[in-house]
């Protein structure tokens, strides 16, 4: 009867094991049908339950990105501290079927398959953009969602404690430390006729996207000229207005007045940051934390100040990981943070980790917080410390075990502004920062040796790299490279200047070529099977008014003032206003080969904000911006060279500031 008793309680416990009242229990008699003595029972049992437990307990174990995780562990289990106010923002990766732009720089809406800048908002079928990580394949993402708790030290950055410290920075010392003023003399109007002819026209063009923008999706993240409505998506998290902020330094440039002061207005009383929605860091902090950024240095308006600094600190959980290098998604809200779904085993992304830390140096100079700083600086140290195959520093990067994971390396999607913001970085510093100096150079020495090409018929490009074998294409937005060699030629070995001045020159050429007969360019073009800077592809064919060609333009224009950049840069003037405008404002083009135009109907903020930008100061005088004193983020957001000896000597730092950026 003792054992019976005893067996029964077991028998509750796991109840698919067959006991019952008919089972014989004698000495050396089976206990049932499975043929086991009773004392093997209670060694089966525990040994079941033992495995039982540590395969729930390997689940902890398990990289980010496992299925089985999500399934077992709930979602707000450990949620990262949010630092300052309440949440925001939402991600660049687009949700919605019709679009998707990270690496690193998109539009919001484009079928992409995976980029890293941006990616449009067009409807291409099913393609497959490389660049903007926020924007790329968010419908295929698996969220898994990784939450390290947030570190206790980041509590610090209260909104009291950081409000106090912001008001600190003196925006009149600042002012003192700039070498021109920022607008220059005249406000960089040309003195011949023809250029401000053609300026102006840049001008009408920026007002006409506006006022479409504000008369049919005000508010909203952008427009689609062609429905005559807004679209918001969901890179962004829930944030609204990217349109709005993304302009607000174009419009204050151009002298559009009233137009700056409705976006400011928008921005003081509708820019909530209160947001539990997904977004892409890497699209949130280029274009609303760098246009927050410039709409405070051009203007010193407070409200710009105040809202970037709160922005800044919703950011910060998303670097809560083993490594410190940030995942690529993070909810404002909660503070949650997790990894695109299509990267390669849960992987960050080299060209969003890296397309920081302009932003971020700014952040700390202005809230007087070391803590933004101290997070873009780990991520240097850790890129320093690991190897990179042949000098080359590929695409994916895992935040759990601080590896590369894929040899991937690209200067176009994925990769470009990792390597654009070295070389700012180094400009930003007033050419202090000398490890930043260090890593660009090293760099573009393992890109000549390894990725720069001369084609058939004598163009120069940059090829892909995967693990060892050539890919021979170059996207549209490698074609920033151009810009981004000739800003750098001279601050390399001087044996080396004019070489890398003529290299600039050379990819911003092929790149001119790539223009169609349409002169709009194609997100992708090849150089084999006989194919000269041309798009073999279908899914690579849709132009959705990127910047890249003209921004390079406008670089190689200031460096050497060959009057060439400004007949090409008005020929894509042309060709914008023939095939891009409509009645309602301006349309990415899905085939730029086609003789018959087919729009995809979006306007992407990064039209307004980079290339009417970009072509604006191209038929501008050079004191308009003046690179000594400015260096522009990856969406063309003006950021003041920090001169700090200049800034203490001013008292634009309080004390508890000053070692912000030592």
């Amino acid at each position: 009867n003792f054992l019976k008793v005893h067996l029964c309680s077991y028998t509750r416990v796991i109840p698919s094991l067959p006991f019952s009242e008919s089972s014989v229990f004698l000495p050396g008699v089976s206990a049932s049908g499975m043929g086991l003595r009773l004392s093997q029972k209670f060694v089966f049992l525990l040994f079941l339950s033992g495995l039982v437990t540590l395969c729930f307990g390997a689940l902890f174990f398990l990289p980010d990105s496992v299925r089985l995780k999500r399934i077992f562990l709930s979602k707000n289990e450990n949620p990262a501290v949010t630092v300052g106010s309440d949440n925001e923002l939402s991600k660049k990766v687009p949700g919605d079927p019709e679009h998707l732009r990270a690496g690193l720089k998109g539009g919001e809406g484009a079928n992409v398959k995976l980029k890293v800048s941006r990616k449009p908002s067009v409807t291409h079928g099913a393609r497959t953009v490389e660049r903007s990580v926020g924007s790329r394949a968010q419908d295929e993402r698996s969220p898994a969602r990784a939450q390290e708790p947030a570190a206790r030290d980041e509590r610090v950055t209260s909104a009291a404690h950081n409000g106090e410290r912001a008001s600190a920075y003196s925006y009149e010392a600042f002012k003192k430390c700039l070498l021109k003023p920022a607008l220059g003399k005249n406000k960089g109007t040309p003195s011949d006729s023809e250029t401000l002819q053609r300026r102006e026209k840049v001008k009408e063009m920026m007002k006409f996207a506006w006022d479409n923008y504000k008369r049919y999706a005000w508010g909203q993240n952008e427009l689609r000229p062609l429905t005559r409505n807004g679209h918001i998506g969901n890179m962004f998290g829930g944030l609204r207005g990217a349109s709005i902020v993304d302009s607000l330094d174009t419009l204050y440039i151009m002298g559009l007045m009233e137009e700056y002061e409705e976006a400011k207005e928008w921005v003081q009383n509708n820019l909530n940051l209160i947001s539990n929605g997904e977004a892409s860091l890497f699209e949130v902090n280029i274009r609303y934390v760098g246009g927050l950024l410039s709409a405070y240095y051009l203007t010193g308006a407070e409200i710009f100040k105040q809202k970037v600094v709160e922005l800044g600190e919703k950011l910060l959980p998303a670097f809560n990981t083993p490594t410190g290098i940030p995942r690529g998604v993070i909810n404002l809200g909660s503070g949650t943070s997790w990894s695109w779904g299509w990267a390669s085993a849960g992987s960050s992304i080299l060209a969003e980790f890296g397309t920081l830390h302009l932003e971020f140096l700014h952040l700390s100079q202005l809230s007087g917080n070391p803590l933004f700083t101290e997070k873009v600086m780990n991520i240097r140290k850790l890129l320093n410390k690991i190897e990179k195959p042949h000098g080359l520093y590929p695409n994916f990067l895992s935040p759990v075990s601080g590896n590369w994971v894929q040899h991937h390396v690209s200067i176009g999607g994925l990769g470009d502004s990792f390597y654009e913001y070295l070389i700012k970085s180094y400009l930003m510093s007033d050419k202090t920062d000398q490890e930043a100096k260090k890593m660009y150079y090293s760099a573009m020495e393992a890109i000549e040796t390894n990725l720069v090409q001369k084609s058939p018929g004598g163009l120069t490009y940059v090829a892909e790299w995967r693990g060892g074998i050539l890919d021979h294409k170059m996207g549209h937005l490698a074609c920033f490279s151009g810009g981004m060699i000739g800003i750098g030629a001279d601050d390399g070995p001087t044996e080396q200047r004019q070489h890398y001045l003529d290299l600039a020159a050379e990819i911003t050429h092929t790149c001119h070529e790539s223009y169609s007969p349409t002169k709009l360019g194609p997100e992708a073009f090849r150089f084999d099977a006989g194919a000269e800077a041309t798009a073999t592809r279908l899914s690579d064919r849709y132009y959705i008014l990127r910047p890249e060609v003209i921004e390079s333009y406008m670089y190689m224009w200031r460096l050497t003032h060959d009057p060439k950049y400004r007949e090409w840069g008005w020929e894509a003037v042309e060709a914008l206003e023939k095939h891009c405008r409509v009645d309602a404002g301006f349309s990415g083009i899905r085939d730029v080969y086609a003789s018959t135009v087919s729009h995809d109907n979006m306007q992407q903020s990064f039209f307004l904000s980079e290339t009417l930008k970009y072509l604006y100061l191209l038929f501008s005088d050079d004191d308009l911006l003046p690179l000594e004193d400015w260096v522009f983020n990856t969406e063309a957001h003006p950021l003041p060279v920090i001169r700090k000896t200049c800034l203490q000597e001013h008292g634009a730092k309080h004390d508890h500031g000053q070692t912000d950026l030592e």
